[in-house]
């Protein structure tokens, strides 16, 4: 096997002067909680149980962030370091989809996962489990 062989020097001027590239994926909509106040703070909020999570929200002071802020966490009753992880990616998934429809500006979210119940729950019904409890939590009824 030959190795490849190196572009002349005028291609490689032409690719430098060309601008890059911008990913068609938009950025996430929220900023993802990672510090122990954050969390502990939501979690004297408002609460509520979905079938497959616990959701927990929380209305910021004026001027404390801006944005949306989603943290994810499951305790050890979930299972082992892999059940745990893939239990939050569904969350995670769930949360991509979810958010930035139902979630509101200056408000903090935490989704919690359930032993069982978020990992092997169809993720169309995880989902539906998601906005139901944005809704009661916002005061939307069902």
């Amino acid at each position: 096997m030959t190795p490849p062989e190196a572009p002349a020097d005028d291609a490689r001027a032409s690719e430098a002067a060309r601008p890059p590239a911008a990913s068609p994926c938009p950025g996430p909509a929220y900023r993802v909680m990672r510090n122990r106040p954050e969390f502990l703070a939501a979690a004297r909020a408002r609460r509520c149980g979905a079938g497959s999570m616990n959701v927990q929200v929380r209305r910021r002071e004026p001027g404390e962030a801006e944005g949306i802020r989603v943290g994810f966490t499951c305790s050890k009753k979930v299972g082992n370091a892999v059940a745990r992880n893939r239990a939050k990616r569904r969350l995670r998934e769930a949360a991509r989809a979810v958010i930035p429809e139902l979630g509101r500006d200056g408000w903090d979210y935490v989704l919690i996962g359930r032993p069982d119940a978020t990992a092997t729950r169809d993720f169309e019904a995880l989902k539906e489990d998601l906005r139901q409890a944005l809704r009661k939590l916002h005061g939307g009824g069902k």
